[in-house]
């Protein structure tokens, strides 16, 4: 059994009448939307998401989710979905996960419609069903991930960032969507135990570190080719193996690389040698070590709650999040 279908088991039935529910969170008397919004359906990805909202609720409560727990991953979905609808026709992309983006297939214009319609079914999802303290959760979770994307446009124009400023980028873009699953999830019922609450939006917060990080990885470990990718350094994206190169050699080689990644970030050669100096002056193993440190604190957050096949799956989740390959 793949590692994806072992974390979802213990929620498999909730998983399958969250999708039903989910599709007629999204419908429209708008024939046009309904097609979009069936392509969307269709083609989703792993749906870590509102796993970690099932979890994380099933966890907290001994096993029960209740209606809150259903439109609590469903906001999330709509919000997230909402999200990289918009991001691809920011970055102009053709692609998600292998298919055609929505801007691909039906132009910009209709693109950035349908995230602002996601967005909206999304908010009243949870004003029509008094979901307020969900809805505050959620929309912290946006309003930091829209920080996060341009703190790092800022930042990524002088190639500065320090350690700080980088973990503060990616707590915000990529670590606030996960830590408001969790927080979701436990909010969801046991809507009055602050302390629950903000326990799991830490261990939330922290797996998506460790997430961030892993991913940062990839793009100095071969990939299904036997090559680096560099994509990061072609984007000229600080990450952190990066960043702690930066910051441990000599300036001659400080600047070396600055130049490197800010004039010659298409020369597949010099890309090559930036890959191999970080990878020989240890930065690897600087960024592999973080991503454990935050793993290692995740576990140990939910080590106190009593044993359960949801506990068992939550941790094999932040398990598969810096084992998995892709």
């Amino acid at each position: 059994m793949k590692i994806t279908e072992k974390i979802k088991e213990p929620i498999a039935f909730e998983m399958e009448l969250f999708e039903k529910k989910f599709q007629l969170a999204m419908s429209s008397k708008v024939a046009l939307l309904n097609r979009i919004t069936h392509y969307i359906v269709n083609r989703k990805g792993k749906q870590m998401r509102p796993m970690f909202v099932f979890l994380t609720a099933k966890m907290v409560s001994g096993g029960t989710v209740n209606d809150r727990t259903y439109r609590g991953a469903s906001v999330i979905e709509l919000i997230h979905t909402a999200t990289l609808v918009h991001d691809d026709v920011v970055d102009d992309s053709n692609k998600r996960r292998g298919f055609f983006s929505i801007n691909a297939l039906w132009k910009n214009k209709i693109a950035v419609l349908v995230g602002d319609f996601l967005l909206s079914k999304g908010l009243l999802l949870s004003i029509d069903n008094n979901d307020f303290d969900l809805l505050k959760i959620i929309s912290v979770a946006v309003r930091e991930m829209s920080e996060g994307e341009l703190l790092q446009i800022e930042k990524a124009r002088r190639l500065d960032i320090t350690e700080d400023v980088y973990y503060e980028i990616i707590r915000q873009k990529t670590a606030t969507l996960i830590a408001a699953c969790c927080s979701l999830g436990a909010c969801a019922v046991a809507p009055d135990d602050k302390e629950v609450i903000e326990k799991m939006r830490k261990f939330g917060e922290l797996i998506g570190m460790a997430f961030q990080i892993k991913d940062d990885l990839f793009d100095y470990t071969d990939d299904a080719i036997g090559k680096p990718t560099g994509i990061d350094i072609k984007e000229q994206k600080m990450t952190l193996p990066l960043i702690h190169t930066l910051n441990t050699c000599t300036p001659k080689e400080k600047s070396w690389l600055i130049n490197s990644v800010k004039n010659h970030n298409k020369d597949k050669k010099r890309v090559k040698e930036v890959i191999a100096f970080v990878k020989n002056n240890g930065g690897l193993e600087y960024a592999e070590q973080k991503m454990i440190d935050y793993q290692q604190e995740a576990l140990h957050l939910i080590q106190n709650f009593p044993p359960s096949i949801y506990k068992d799956s939550l941790t094999l989740m932040v398990n598969y999040v810096i084992d998995r390959k892709i």
